[in-house]
């Protein structure tokens, strides 16, 4: 099953009293780009996560959001900065002392100036925390790549049917590309006959046989068909395969606009150069679909 490299996905819940929340969402990229938002303090496991998503995810440009919050039984410590708080009070007898202004200090007013207390926090279990945010990390990345999965059927289908009309056109081109030769030849004919028609020289067949026969060789694109239907062969291989493929069918897709445009520089009529005009413009929908797969 091919993948789309666009897709979006989040999970959020409580684990040991933690409230975590993880979230992806990715768009096209030619390589693996990574970057996590996390809370602060949590640094540590940004390389984790990457390596995480990384080992299902190939391709395209990855944003992850984690949001964590504190443990609802994580012991803290609060302490008090005694000579910070000391030299609050005495600069606050000086004031009063000095400008006749009463001094109302109390515990709460007190405890509003800055870096009075101080809150210590338990160290944090790294490796618990760590298994905790991944496993939240996988239900989001399972969601995530559920949407990019569902995106791919429906890029393999549009890029199968195009590839089908272009068949289609092929098996035209085909069929019409004899009959111009047969054409040609009936025109050269029918030049060579209006010119001689009042001289006394008899027609040369075998002249006419052979410049006909340049003409086919010239003219002649049943080698650039076969390939091209080769090329399609391995494209519907490539789109059943489950490993990602977007690389090599962009490949595949450069080798299939060559041939096309090969055979339109051998095509000497119109109706079949507007048929080759109508398979470039579906190979170039299909290359532009191929972007999006991972």
């Amino acid at each position: 099953m091919v993948h789309s490299m666009t897709g979006f996905g989040r999970c959020e819940t409580e684990i040991n009293g933690r409230a975590v929340t993880v979230e992806l969402k990715s768009v096209n990229h030619r390589y693996f780009e990574f970057s996590c938002r996390i809370t602060r303090g949590y640094s540590f496991l940004e390389d984790k996560l990457k390596a995480f998503v990384n080992s299902r995810v190939s391709r395209g440009k990855i944003d992850m959001f984690v949001s964590i919050g504190a443990a609802d039984d994580t012991p803290s410590e609060v302490t008090v900065n005694h000579s910070l708080v000391s030299g609050y009070l005495a600069a606050m007898k000086e004031i009063s002392e000095t400008y006749g202004i009463e001094n109302d200090a109390t515990v709460v007013s007190i405890s509003r100036f800055p870096d009075v207390f101080t809150v210590n926090k338990a160290a944090v279990d790294e490796e618990q925390l760590t298994a905790d945010v991944l496993s939240v990390a996988g239900v989001a990345l399972d969601s995530f790549i559920a949407m990019r999965e569902a995106e791919g059927a429906k890029l393999k289908a549009d890029i199968l049917g195009r590839a089908q009309t272009i068949l289609s056109i092929v098996d035209e081109i085909e069929e019409r590309s004899p009959q111009t030769v047969a054409e040609y030849e009936a025109r050269l004919l029918e030049r060579i006959r209006q010119t001689l028609e009042n001289l006394s020289v008899e027609v040369d067949e075998q002249r006419i046989l052979t410049e006909v026969a340049v003409f086919a060789d010239k003219v002649a694109v049943a080698e650039e068909t076969v390939r091209l239907r080769s090329h399609f062969d391995q494209l519907a291989k490539f789109l059943e395969k489950s490993e990602p493929v977007g690389r090599k069918i962009d490949f595949i897709i450069q080798e299939m606009n060559r041939e096309a445009n090969t055979i339109g520089s051998k095509v000497q009529d119109a109706v079949l150069a507007h048929k080759v005009v109508d398979i470039k413009s579906e190979i170039e929908k299909i290359r532009e679909q191929v972007q999006n797969l991972e």
